[in-house]
């Protein structure tokens, strides 16, 4: 019996999405997250079939993408989301913002109706015809590469492409429309080259180093006498935490972190200075004044890091490395993370600098709520502090935005050997809930999601999702039963509290008990519930759900409130003024 030439090739052969899977699979992709539909569930068969990677479906398309954010910034890898055309497709758009804004390889695959009907009155038709809006515009903006894919063989061209865009700094999400009949059609796979396609752990193929950059960087700091490092987020995305900790050790500088990343250096070392910012710690402004040159390593400095610090910025020298322009004027070093550190280090004299006395982080000290709407609410610190108590050192922390966020970054140590992650790029509340399972499913360690009720209340119900995946989550709800971040700002900013940022309480641990039976879900009542309830879930393999009652009036540790507490006895002073702008203060919701 012979196989005909036609048979031949079709064995030859194979669907878009098929491949599609398989190339990811060999670039060291091991999860895709997504929210499945008409449009995307062949890609959704397609992992299926081949096994090499896990789909995992979400409630929500913004926390399917946060879900592939927090699996690229625990793993370094790229970070693959799906969703099908319209609706879906539109809810991907917050999620990407934040990982445009905070540098994130993200690679999304998104469903669009077949070819044919397009300009014809295709459901969810976004091609751009016949009066239909184009996808590809909405897209742009939030993505460093955005591509339709319009028939099988552009798929090999433009795959890489998306990748490698994703991954080049500075880096952020990438994204790919997928016609259902592109993805269905069959098609001859070529001839595999000698370069595989980017997508395991992040690397940079950044330009050479500036040679008269790293000399003017290297002779400022070897004439500096007192050195304050900021160092931020990039650091963790470009693995350079070695190199960081070798560099302030020869400089003998301090080290103090942007909100967004306290895990880039150890919070326990004496050269911890504290975090600098809006949520920060006093200490840093300090360092900042007694120092002779301040070094941003990794972090353009934006708004949020440097609230309270422009006045000694403008009075100190300042070099910054890394792979963009800093905000603030000074030398800056561009190119890879990493080799500038090496770089700089090398041209150091090799005996390390002692480190300096300085006050360390203390936390601010801030009015707590009245006494009688005080209730059995547990203040703020207490509950971290409980945290803490019971955070292992291997975990990851992701913090939500609002008081519990402010008070978290603020109090809460990182742990050694895990992850501490604020978006701050966006600040999307709920932002938490998907980037905790991500990173849990991705690594298998325990991760912390702290947030408050008003972020559960928007993407809570992803505890459904680490529930179907057991994934191993301890998500941790600081319920002041309020938006209370904005209802502060009301009474401070805009001369009294407003009814409908303040809500009827609710019992979120006995809704969530109720709606989830198999899930270990505990209302604590203090701290020390708090705690017990936090180490019960670290001897669990799968999630657990713990809430405390906090209260709204208290005053979260946020630069804006404490400036404006401090000037309320002359506000309309032009001195008061100068302080409240100097030091921050957001006037927008």
């Amino acid at each position: 019996m012979t196989t005909s030439t036609s048979e031949l090739r079709e064995a030859e052969t194979v669907r878009l999405v098929d491949h599609l899977a398989g190339e990811l699979a060999r670039a060291g992709v091991t999860h895709m997250f997504g929210v499945g539909g008409a449009n995307i569930e062949d890609l959704y068969d397609a992992v299926h079939r081949g096994g090499a990677m896990r789909g995992v479906v979400a409630k929500h398309e913004f926390s399917a993408v946060t879900m592939a954010d927090g699996y690229a910034r625990t793993t370094g890898r790229l970070g693959v989301v799906a969703a099908t055309s319209g609706g879906g497709a539109m809810n991907l758009v917050p999620g990407l913002a934040e990982a445009y804004a905070s540098r994130v390889p993200v690679l999304a695959l998104v469903g669009q109706p077949p070819t044919g009907e397009e300009g014809h009155g295709a459901f969810q038709d976004s091609s751009g015809k016949a009066g239909s809006f184009d996808a590809r515009e909405v897209f742009a903006p939030v993505s460093r590469f955005c591509a339709r894919v319009d028939d099988a063989d552009s798929l090999t061209e433009l795959l890489p492409l998306a990748v490698a865009a994703a991954q080049a700094d500075p880096r952020g999400p990438a994204v790919l429309l997928l016609p259902k009949d592109v993805q269905q059609a069959r098609f001859q796979v070529p001839a595999r080259g000698a370069a595989p396609m980017p997508g395991g752990p992040a690397t940079t193929s950044a330009a050479r180093l500036d040679p008269a950059a790293v000399s003017a960087v290297s002779d400022a700091l070897r004439g500096a006498g007192r050195v304050l490092v900021i160092a931020g987020e990039d650091v963790a995305a470009h693995d350079a935490r070695e190199e960081l900790a070798e560099l302030a050790e020869r400089l003998g500088a301090w080290v103090a972190v942007t909100p967004d990343a306290k895990d880039v250096f150890d919070n326990r070392n004496p050269r911890f200075a504290g975090v600098a910012g809006v949520m920060g710690h006093a200490n840093v402004e300090d360092c900042l004044r007694r120092a002779d040159l301040c070094l941003l390593a990794g972090t353009r400095l934006p708004l949020l890091a440097r609230g309270g610090l422009d006045r000694a910025l403008a009075a100190t020298d300042v070099v910054c490395l890394g792979p963009e322009p800093p905000f603030v004027a000074g030398i800056a070093l561009g190119g890879d993370l990493r080799d500038a550190l090496r770089a700089v280090t090398a041209r150091l004299p090799p005996r390390p600098r002692p480190c300096l006395p300085h006050a360390g982080p203390r936390p601010a000290p801030m009015p707590g709520p009245p006494s009688e709407t005080r209730g059995q609410a547990v203040p703020y610190s207490r509950a971290v502090a409980a945290v803490e108590a019971a955070l292992p050192q291997d975990a990851h922390v992701f913090v939500d935005a609002g008081n519990a966020g402010a008070s978290a970054i603020h109090l809460l140590p990182a742990p050694r050997h895990g992850r501490f992650v604020v978006a701050v790029g966006m600040g999307g509340m709920g932002y938490t809930f998907g980037a905790g399972i991500g990173a849990a499913l991705a690594t298998g360690r325990r991760t912390y999601v702290l947030a408050g009720d008003g972020a559960f209340f928007m993407h809570g119900m992803e505890v459904h999702t680490a529930v179907e995946y057991d994934a191993p989550v301890t998500f941790v709800i600081f319920n002041n039963n309020a938006h209370a971040m904005c209802a502060l700002r009301e009474e401070f900013l805009q001369g009294g509290v407003r009814s409908d940022d303040l809500f009827a309480r609710t019992d979120l641990a006995a809704g969530v008990a109720a709606a989830f039976p198999s899930l270990e879900a505990t209302g604590a009542g203090d701290a020390a519930q708090l705690r017990t309830a936090l180490l019960r879930s670290n001897a669990s393999g799968g999630p657990a759900f713990v809430a405390v009652d906090c209260d709204p009036r208290e005053i979260p540790p946020f630069l804006p409130f404490q400036s404006f507490t401090e000037i309320t006895e002359s506000p309309n002073s032009a001195e008061s003024k100068e302080s409240s702008d100097e030091r921050g203060i957001v006037r927008a919701g």
